[in-house]
């Protein structure tokens, strides 16, 4: 094949411009030194990026169903708060009593970090208070304080927050609870608080023992029957738990809304940043191809 005069310097140039020494190029394209590789790569980020979109999808939605239930369990807690209030009912303290801290969490994760921040929380408080025993509703915090605080554990529930919570499923615990054998000064319950749709906090709510409930200066207010009192005590610790379990779900859904959220754009950026690495390579392949072509016609021209 016979090159007219007018492209042999530009031939010239690319037979230089190949014999030069390849410039270094980026940590990407070395660690991704294929088209095949970067494509593959891009696949699966898009993919990746698919599952997060469609999972804050399915997160919104049941965010407005879990705020409906946690508005209704606050008229369940709130009413016994407000009877406990009013009896200016106190946790007492003295020697041989023991505190036991009820967790509310559940068994799923991709939420941010929901359970790790009350996970904290609770650390704190053991930290006042070592001989204080847990009571712990769902694995993640009870993987998480398990490793720390394994031997404060003297109760523990699975399959919490597969759905929303009913006063039923708090009703059982309670009941579960009510039966362990320690004697309890203090039952506190450690949950998240709603604060709005991007934010949230662990608070604690107390649930008094009969004794406490019985002690309170303006018990008598109520006329309430010595046999009523257990009663009232377990029915008043199931309120609490609804109204944590209930408000914790609301702000699973939302902060898994939010990590969904971020880790979609995270994904958009780096199939951003893929895609441009994708054509540069594809860019430099098309080069090297080029002169390849233009040394083979230099080859045959010569000979």
């Amino acid at each position: 094949m016979m090159l007219s005069r007018a492209a042999r310097p530009a031939l010239r140039a690319g037979l230089a411009a190949a014999a030069r020494p390849a410039p270094l190029i980026n940590n990407n394209a070395a660690t991704y030194a294929t088209l095949r590789e970067i494509e593959d790569r891009l696949k699966s980020i898009k993919n990746i990026e698919k599952i997060t979109k469609t999972m804050k999808i399915v997160a919104s939605t049941k965010l407005t169903r879990a705020q409906r239930a946690m508005a209704d369990s606050r008229t369940y807690g709130q009413t016994s708060n407000t009877v406990f209030e009013k009896a200016e009912t106190k946790p007492l303290e003295g020697d041989g009593k023991k505190s036991l801290i009820v967790v509310c969490s559940s068994d799923k994760g991709l939420c941010g970090g929901i359970h790790s921040g009350m996970s904290r929380a609770v650390r704190r408080m053991l930290a006042e208070q070592p001989e204080a025993e847990l009571v712990v509703l769902g694995e993640k915090c009870k993987a998480q304080l398990s490793r720390s605080n394994g031997k404060n554990f003297v109760l523990n529930f699975a399959g919490v927050g597969k759905d929303i919570p009913t006063f039923s499923d708090a009703a059982s615990i309670a009941d579960r609870i009510t039966m362990l054998p320690g004697d309890y000064s203090s039952i506190k319950i450690v949950y998240n608080k709603f604060i709005n749709a991007q934010s949230y906090e662990p608070v604690v709510v107390e649930a008094f023992s009969e004794e406490a409930i019985a002690q309170s200066p303006q018990y008598s207010a109520f006329e309430i029957d010595d046999e009523v009192l257990p009663n009232l005590r377990e029915y008043a610790l199931a309120n609490s738990l609804f109204w944590a379990l209930a408000e914790g779900h609301a702000c699973e859904q939302s902060a898994r809304r939010n990590a969904m959220d971020n880790a979609s754009k995270n994904a958009g950026d780096m199939i951003n940043k893929f895609q441009i690495l994708f054509n540069r390579t594809r860019q430099a392949v098309i080069t090297g191809e080029l002169v390849e072509i233009i040394t083979g016609a230099a080859a045959s021209e010569d000979s």
